[in-house]
């Protein structure tokens, strides 16, 4: 029963974070349109290229799909909505999103083209660049939770959360979260501008319509995480905690979406210099303020 509450809210969830990125763009709200774009893709002829890698292109959307499915399995909505409450959580949800970049890589190389071939090493350049900047900062959140149970850093942040305990770690894991759904200014992988759809650019009907479905969760699940390692998950004052998590996750969707459009796309070397040289040092110097934190004000 909770499985199939959490799945139906993540349906929910991607059809709101759909209707919020159309409004992004056209600046008109179209609450059907996510439907008729659905129907749409479904009822298109699902071209296959000429020479592909079958099994590469058919399991790529499905795998981008299942990485950020397994990723929310471990994320609690309220106290006792968690499909699973591993005792390594926090690892389970890094390992989980690993399986984004297999899933761009095989999108990339499955059809045999150009663009997309360009757009799936496009995200191995940018992985490389934030990738780092997903481990460090939760692993000063879970410094301060003493524990890898994502309920248990809930729990940890009653009396102040995270983002003002560790601002830093915020808007780093923020930043690497964008670029790990490939959002702007860090859509390399499809930039529709340049590769005309990127690693998208071979995919049609279903297929495509999977693709989509699979970023649009992804989209979710990262807002969740970020309400749960920075923003206090469930907790609040006078609402349900389902209500504070629903509130929260669609704040930090709507941020998310409305963050990168104003902002130049950036080129992989230059993100992988920037996290590098800057965001991985950062990175560090929160780790050891949290740490001095924790010694000092338990």
């Amino acid at each position: 029963m909770t499985t199939a509450l959490i799945l139906l809210l993540l349906a929910v969830g991607a059809y709101l974070v759909a209707v919020i990125e159309a409004w992004t763009m056209n600046g008109r709200w179209q609450l059907a349109a996510p439907i008729t774009a659905g129907i749409a893709l479904l009822g298109r002829e699902s071209i296959v290229p000429r020479k592909p890698d079958r099994v590469f292109f058919e399991v790529a959307p499905v795998l981008l799909l299942i990485s950020a499915l397994l990723a929310a399995t471990v994320l609690p909505l309220t106290p006792g909505l968690i499909i699973t409450d591993l005792a390594t959580g926090v690892l389970f949800i890094n390992a989980a999103l690993v399986y984004v970049l297999v899933a761009l890589l095989m999108a990339g190389w499955g059809p045999n083209g150009a663009y997309a071939m360009i757009g799936g090493w496009r995200f191995l350049g940018q992985l490389i660049a934030y990738a780092m900047l997903i481990v460090m900062p939760v692993t000063a959140v879970a410094m301060r939770a003493e524990s890898l149970l994502t309920t248990q850093i809930v729990t940890s942040q009653a009396d102040l959360w995270n983002i003002l305990y560790q601002p830093l770690g915020f808007v780093l894991f923020f930043v690497a979260a964008m670029a790990l759904a490939f959002l702007p200014p860090f859509d390399l992988t499809t930039a529709t501008s340049e590769l005309a759809g990127g690693v998208e650019a071979e995919y049609s009907g279903v297929r495509l319509a999977v693709f989509r479905l699979g970023r649009l969760v992804l989209v979710i699940t990262l807002a969740a995480t970020i309400v749960v390692f920075y923003l206090g998950g469930w907790q609040g004052p006078w609402l349900p905690p389902w209500a504070w998590s629903a509130i929260k996750i669609l704040a930090v969707t709507a941020l998310m979406l409305l963050a990168g459009p104003a902002l130049p796309r950036v080129r992989e070397a230059d993100l992988l210099s920037l996290c590098w040289k800057l965001g991985i040092p950062l990175a560090l110097l929160n780790i050891f303020v949290v740490g001095l934190q924790v010694l000092v004000w338990p």
